[in-house]
């Protein structure tokens, strides 16, 4: 793929550039695919300047949810049009395989942002108000209204999907806003940003501000004009949000950092649960938040289990993630490599075992870019640090249990809450077992099934908050009552306010 022409931001309907550029490099071979604007703390103020003007002209938020809706529907269809742009783009810059880009990150970024517009259809903007009777006649409304500015912060490892999580709803309910997207991962939002241009978004209702998290983020979250922000990433980041963001009372929804547990039960299927947890944990080469990081087995059966996993870990294919025979591809930064390598080596001194990978891919293709093997680790307890911290690389640790009730203890033994599953034929039994367990997502029999009809989110240090589902507008919107009087008290009443005494 030949380099791109540089890339600028989009704010307030136009493209700005900056002074100086972040290179995009691709993490399979560490070539250049693009320079982008670097912009700063002055490129965050003139965003969300321009998102209030909008905001106050009020041309986005009185449109009919109808008219917004068509909108939202016409930056779909033109980037489905793009779809293999698109997808070249997030293969380049993020490292995720051909196929895994097509049908989840691109794919799924459509069908989410088209879910939005249908919901911008249905929604319930205004519902009347119980009729009271008493101390005086009284009827009402209760109104959702857009908040104002929102700030949605995007993390690298979904950069369209994720956005689109943000943007959709926001406008969707006639809110405006700033979207910044991670520096090593923005060309899917900016594509998005000059699809809306074309098809004639107003101006400021949309600004995609490219700039360090340090910078451009921490300004957005600080900003007392910005009154909601969206932010998904590591909870470290999150916590220091809710802090900043108190000063100003910021509405907020944070999606945070997981430590997925996947419970075996004894009667699981074990090809199924075998393909499952690999599935689960080396999608998108463990770069996801609500991966199965915790693979829980019974005594009896780990083993078996530990056996047929290695073996097909085997067969996992990893290489040139253009290549759609590929499975696995790297990581998305050198940083993020020695990251994981650190955690593999802390793994080893704690004392798991190594069962299959652990180190770099060697041989041709593999000389250059951020590579690192699947890996499993066995004999891991849960006070372990690859079993409570979060990786976000392919590493799977591996533990027993003996008995359901154990199972549970030490699946609910972490900070986080966002994902969990259950592997079992006995269908009642493994509901049972989900309904004990603590986080957003509980899959049975399956993973990374995430659903626009269905809300996202986690329990604890997972986040607050959710995003999809049908009352994902909630977030986005504020409650106002009107009450009117209907008594006709009010009359005699304001007569005697205005008309002095006798």
């Amino acid at each position: 793929m030949e380099p791109l022409t540089h890339q600028q931001m989009y704010i307030d309907g136009e493209w700005v550039d900056a002074v100086s550029r972040f290179e995009i490099v691709n993490p399979a071979n560490e070539e250049l695919v693009a320079t982008v604007a670097r912009g700063g703390v002055d490129h965050a103020d003139l965003a969300v300047d321009a998102a209030a003007r909008a905001h106050a002209e009020a041309t986005w938020r009185s449109a009919a949810p109808a008219d917004r809706a068509e909108l939202l529907d016409a930056i779909a269809a033109g980037l489905e049009r793009r779809i293999d742009e698109l997808v070249a783009l997030e293969v380049a810059q993020s490292g995720v395989t051909v196929r895994q880009a097509h049908a989840l990150h691109i794919g799924a970024a459509l069908v989410s942002l088209r879910h939005f517009a249908q919901l911008a259809r249905s929604y319930r903007f205004e519902r009347p108000g119980p009729q009271i009777v008493r101390p005086r006649l009284a009827a009402g409304a209760v109104r959702r209204e857009p908040i104002g500015v929102v700030a949605g912060i995007v993390p690298w490892n979904f950069p369209l999907l994720l956005a689109v999580w943000k943007l959709g709803p926001a406008l969707a309910a006639g809110n405006c806003v700033v979207m910044k997207p991670d520096e090593k991962t923005p060309l899917t939002l900016l594509a998005l940003a000059r699809v809306a241009h074309e098809v004639g978004l107003p101006r400021g209702v949309l600004n995609v501000v490219t700039g360090a998290g340090a910078e451009v983020g921490a300004r957005l979250v600080a900003h007392p004009t910005v009154r909601k922000v969206a932010f998904t990433g590591s909870t470290a980041v999150g916590r220091e949000i809710g802090r900043v963001a108190a000063d100003t009372v910021k509405r907020l929804t944070l999606e945070l950092g997981g430590k997925g547990p996947s419970i075996v039960l004894p009667d699981a299927d074990l090809e199924t649960a075998v393909d499952g947890a690999l599935f689960g944990c080396f999608l998108h080469a463990g770069q996801a938040c609500e991966s199965a990081t915790r693979l829980l087995l019974p005594a009896d059966l780990h083993d078996a289990f530990v056996e047929q996993l290695i073996a097909r870990a085997g067969a996992i294919r990893v290489g040139d993630p253009a290549d759609p025979d590929t499975d696995l591809g790297p990581l998305v930064s050198a940083e993020q490599r020695d990251r994981v390598l650190d955690y593999i080596h802390i793994g080893r001194r704690e004392g798991a075992t190594l069962a299959f990978g652990g180190g770099v891919p060697t041989g041709d293709g593999f000389d250059r870019g951020f590579w690192v093997e699947p890996t499993i680790f066995v004999d891991v307890r849960n006070d372990m640090r690859i079993a409570r911290e979060e990786i976000f690389g392919p590493v799977l640790s591996v533990l027993r249990y003996s008995g359901v009730d154990e199972a549970v203890e030490i699946a609910n033994d972490t900070d986080f809450g966002l994902s969990a599953g259950v592997w079992g034929e006995d269908l009642e039994t493994a509901v049972r077992v989900a309904h004990r367990l603590e986080a957003g997502s509980v899959w049975v029999n399956d993973w990374h099934a995430i659903d626009v009809a269905y809300p996202f989110g986690g329990y604890k240090q997972s986040g607050s908050g959710r995003e999809l589902g049908p009352d994902a507008l909630h977030e986005y919107t504020e409650q106002k009552v009107v009450r009117v009087d209907v008594s006709r008290r009010h009359a005699r009443r304001n007569h005697a306010l205005v008309v002095p005494p006798a």
